[in-house]
């Protein structure tokens, strides 16, 4: 039950919360920008949950502002993930299941020739479709997978399709994928492969859950011819691949603080580097070089009030937080 406008914008009280870890006092500023936040994302709560979710913005919030007042190469926000903790956050948003991504041997063919120093597909042309919401289902693996082979199709046709989610979530399982309990682009590029063919989101649209695969082969729009996979670590090869052919599906894991990422270049000295540890596939839509730090430009599928309308950079060369251990991209049928 929604609680009254009135109640809502009524002047606020300090409010002791008591937390697991301790306790601290939520002040009267804290719970008058709750209350302006949850009117900006329309959020309603009960009275009891109400408390609970002012305590974890509030954590939240000083949290940003700790982060923004040091020396960063980022910038993090408040957004609508504010009143999560991150372990919500992880069981709503990523992978759930372990996935087994390392190619140590990638098919990636060599290029004699030099990569551009930068590039952005989404400048190039109509190459990128628009940045999609995976919703509260571990899918992000589909819409790396999808946004792929759509700007693979579009650089090759000058037709930029958009491609379903849902018929991976539904459909993918045999090809080692989990539906919202996560999955790999590079897996998921073989189902299309072997399946003959994947349907557009307008004929399978996207649910944000499990469901029962309802493939119809004539309604196929989008096919792989083959999958290209990026050595384990080669981030040479990424860029090559990037640079030379076209936007490529990486997972990298996601920590505490890239939930709040607002701006920036990310850059984490304490997350994970090796394949066992990625939680999260995006799309690197190009690369490029700011105050003398590499970066990728990266998709995500988190819509577009998150990061950057919905994208991010990320540190380059230095196989920031396992982005370089399961890359890949499709070679369509066109």
């Amino acid at each position: 039950m929604r609680p009254p406008l009135c109640w809502l914008l009524a002047a606020a009280t300090v409010v002791s919360i008591t937390a697991a870890a301790g306790s601290h006092a939520v002040t009267a500023e804290e719970e008058i920008q709750f209350r302006s936040w949850m009117l900006q994302h329309g959020k309603w709560y009960g009275e009891g949950e109400y408390y609970s979710r002012l305590h974890i913005f509030a954590g939240n919030k000083r949290r940003v502002e700790r982060h923004n007042a040091g020396n960063h190469s980022f910038q993090m926000g408040l957004n609508e993930f504010s009143d999560l903790t991150f372990a919500e956050f992880k069981k709503r948003f990523l992978w759930s299941e372990p996935q087994n991504c390392s190619a140590t041997r990638g098919n990636l063919p060599r290029s004699s020739g030099p990569c551009p120093s930068a590039i952005d597909w989404r400048k190039k042309g109509n190459y990128v479709t628009p940045v999609k919401n995976q919703g509260g289902c571990g899918s992000c693996w589909t819409f790396s997978t999808t946004g792929c082979l759509e700007s693979a199709i579009a650089i090759k046709t000058g037709k930029l399709l958009m491609l379903s989610e849902q018929q991976l979530v539904d459909c993918a399982q045999n090809f080692n994928n989990h539906g919202c309990s996560g999955g790999l682009p590079s897996q998921a590029f073989e189902y299309i492969l072997y399946n003959k063919g994947l349907m557009g989101e307008d004929t399978y649209p996207y649910r944000a859950e499990n469901g029962t695969c309802k493939f119809q082969p004539d309604k196929a729009i989008a096919f792989v011819k083959e999958v290209v996979n990026i050595t384990l670590y080669d981030e040479l090869g990424m860029m090559q691949a990037v640079g030379t052919h076209n936007p490529v599906s990486f997972a990298f894991q996601v920590t505490e603080d890239f939930m709040q990422y607002s701006k920036g270049i990310y850059s984490n000295p304490h997350c994970e580097k090796t394949p066992d540890k990625v939680n999260h596939a995006v799309l690197a839509v190009g690369y490029g070089v700011e105050n003398g730090m590499p970066y990728w430009i990266v998709k995500n599928s988190w819509g577009t009030y998150w990061g950057m309308d919905g994208y991010f950079h990320i540190e380059r060369g230095k196989n920031m937080c396992g982005l370089a251990d399961c890359a890949s991209y499709p070679i369509p049928w066109v």
